[in-house]
């Protein structure tokens, strides 16, 4: 029997997600930056022998409607499907967040109010005084340290007693005398004709425009008259259009401040005073990009120091798996094109993705998790912003771009926080000109083999122009950003309030589980489920021959001309179509086409793999232009099946492969032509 649903609202950034991972045992991934939530999760929590379903709303800091996680927010609420609510409030900040609660109060009575992060408030010295907020409210409110499990029976027994008690009485916010003047006359007409919705709140909506509240069917039929005499009495104090709005909005903030300056109490504390003189350092005109760039170069030189060792030896025990996998179906007496396409071709695939993947994301996502852990995601972001109004985009895209260095599938997923449906398409068409994890060990393989050089500090000189390449990745997004908005999708960008969250120290253990099971496993099973049956197709076109040569050696020479043209060959091209599945298999593909072998060929050693290339003509203007394809072509398979899921149109999904397409094969065939004009190639 399923027990009452518990809607969970707040802020983004008020630890909302790690009090729903405390309460219900859910392993939902946390992160110290804003709209890391931007859809509803849910689960379940026992509490004295009744079963709670606990929905996890969008951060949002209004149910104003204007973005994805308000309308998700305030629907839901509406929805009438919440038997009671917690708001979760921040501590340190609570006066914005009793905004967003004063709402929820107008729309659900049967609320709690949890005022989370009183650890991190102490350490600042804030105080809060939990009873006084209580009694103004009229709601039960709960102190909590969610990180640490402070206060979560205690939220569990309030939530329980609001539900089996009568409707809370609320004290609801007081507008300005002429809007209660024209409230009054409304609330009474829709009393009792609201179904679930309170007719107070029905009528503000009514007054600000929103007819959607009222079920047309219940309408008094003297509503209208009721509704213009109310506006008539605005308009006679200047209170109407924009103005209304504008005193709506205001109203509960202002009862926020009252609220939060009777309850706090502040002592000095230095803090504060740390975090502005770290992010004067972080954020800074002169030393914010420095020291982004030193954090990537830092990130990328431990990804390939720390990735070489486990996946050669992850390689080895694969492919030693595959023998013994052999060795099973010829006993059995399988008969040869069987064996060649469920080992040699689905598993070989399988296992060179697996080997190739794993390590790299094991050391960038604990690393990457621990900068989002320690608040400086959002840092990065106020960094770029600036660049990215200047390209007419939304600075919420530096987030999804940073996103997108996991996984550009992610990335498009992430760009729901951004707000403006224009802004929104333009992140979504430019994220994969960031390379994901699948291309970096392309990236990494052809930078150590044809540019690093050798000798100590090799690592290092790798992570050094693998952030070159990031960083033309970044100023490629800037320029299509801006070419987007002047052309297809004109407008002026949209202001947007970026909140910069207190600095915390990471939890190491946490942040490794969590990037182990919700990103590393989670991209790695989603590569694999396309790798293995992409492995197979593989198989067969390398052991499907007509007129003497294979099907993908007819492939290459097919696209060898055009390929010249990019600095490329055909056998790249070829690579790079076949490997759209998973990024990943590029390398091992083109060795296949290479080498004429039937199956899938691992690179072995890296000295082995650049001896296999300069055989087959490869130079350092190869090289460079392969790196450059890698970096800018068209997404992978996931990725353009996310774009097309995310914006509902085949004509956008096409233009999001198109565009990177084009843009990658310029660079290439500029590059190429500059060199052999200077004689270089």
């Amino acid at each position: 029997m399923t027990g009452p649903t518990i809607a969970l609202a707040g802020n983004p950034n008020v630890g909302k997600s790690t009090l729903f991972n405390a309460l219900t045992g859910l392993r939902q991934h946390t992160g110290n930056w804003p709209g890391k939530t931007v859809s509803a999760a849910q689960g379940r929590y026992d509490y004295e022998g009744r079963t709670y379903r606990l929905m996890d709303l969008p951060g949002t800091y209004s149910l104003a409607a204007r973005s994805a996680e308000e309308k998700a927010a305030r629907d839901f609420l509406r929805s009438g499907e919440a038997d009671a609510a917690i708001v979760v409030c921040d501590a340190t900040c609570l006066e914005r967040s009793l905004v967003l609660a004063l709402q929820i109060l107008e729309l659900q009575p049967r609320t709690v109010l949890c005022v989370n992060l009183l650890d991190e408030a102490a350490r600042k010295g804030v105080s809060v005084d939990l009873r006084a907020l209580s009694a103004r409210l009229g709601i039960p409110v709960v102190g909590t340290a969610a990180s640490r499990g402070d206060g979560l029976e205690d939220l569990k027994a309030a939530v329980a007693r609001v539900l089996d008690g009568p409707v809370p009485a609320v004290r609801p916010v007081s507008y300005l005398p002429p809007i209660e003047a024209a409230l009054a006359p409304l609330t009474e007409r829709l009393t009792g004709r609201t179904g679930l919705l309170p007719p107070r709140w029905a009528a503000l909506r009514l007054l600000e425009g929103d007819a959607s509240a009222i079920d047309p069917a219940a309408e008094p039929a003297d509503l209208s008259s009721v509704l213009e005499e109310a506006r008539a009495v605005l308009a006679q104090q200047g209170l109407e259009g924009d103005a209304l709005s504008q005193r709506l909005a205001a109203c509960p903030v202002w009862a926020a401040e009252d609220l939060a300056y009777a309850a706090l109490h502040r002592e000095p504390a230095s803090p504060p005073l740390r975090d502005r003189r770290v992010d004067r350092i972080l954020t800074g005109r002169l030393t914010g990009l420095p020291v982004m760039l030193l954090l990537l170069v830092l990130v990328f030189w431990l990804t390939i120091a720390g990735a070489n060792v486990p996946s050669q030896l992850l390689s080895r025990w694969l492919f030693g798996i595959q023998d013994r996998l052999s060795a099973l179906l010829l006993g059995l007496g399988a008969p040869g094109w069987l064996h060649g396409i469920l080992v040699l071709g689905a598993w070989r695939t399988l296992a060179w993705v697996v080997s190739v993947m794993l390590p790299p994301m094991a050391v960038f996502f604990p690393l990457f998790g621990l900068l989002e852990d320690l608040g400086y995601l959002p840092r990065a972001a106020f960094v770029l912003d600036h660049s990215f109004q200047r390209a007419h985009a939304c600075g919420k895209q530096a987030l999804t771009m940073c996103m997108g260095l996991g996984c550009n599938a992610v990335g498009v997923t992430g760009c729901r926080i951004i707000d403006s449906p224009r802004e929104r398409l333009i992140a979504l068409l430019t994220n994969c000109l960031l390379p994901c994890n699948g291309r970096f060990p392309a990236l990494i393989a052809l930078i150590s083999l044809f540019f690093a050089g050798a000798g100590p500090g090799r690592s290092l000189r790798a992570a050094g122009l693998l952030t070159g390449l990031i960083l033309l990745g970044v100023v490629l997004t800037f320029g299509m950003s801006r070419l987007l908005s002047a052309t297809l999708l004109r407008g002026t960008p949209s202001a947007f309030t970026l909140e910069l969250p207190p600095y915390r120290r990471p939890r190491l253990v946490q942040t490794l589980v969590r990037s182990v099971l919700d990103r590393t496993l989670f991209v790695l099973g989603r590569a694999a489920a396309v790798a293995a049956p992409a492995g197979a197709l593989l198989w067969l076109c390398a052991n499907v021959s007509t007129g003497g040569l294979s099907l993908l050696d007819r492939c290459a020479a097919l696209l060898d001309p055009f390929a010249w043209w990019l600095g490329l060959d055909g056998a790249i091209l070829t690579a790079f179509l076949l490997g759209s599945p998973a990024n990943e298999i590029v390398l091992p593909v083109l060795l296949m086409c290479y080498l004429s072998a039937g199956s899938l060929v691992e690179t072995g050693e890296l000295t082995a793999l650049g001896d296999v290339l300069r055989a087959h003509g490869w130079t350092e203007l190869t090289a460079a232009c392969t790196l450059l394809f890698t970096l800018v072509h068209w997404p992978c398979a996931t990725t353009c099946l996310t774009i097309h899921r995310e914006t509902g149109s085949a004509k956008w999904t096409l233009l999001a492969i198109l565009l990177p397409t084009a843009l990658g094969m310029l660079l290439c065939a500029l590059t190429a032509a500059i060199a052999r004009g200077l004689g270089l190639a």
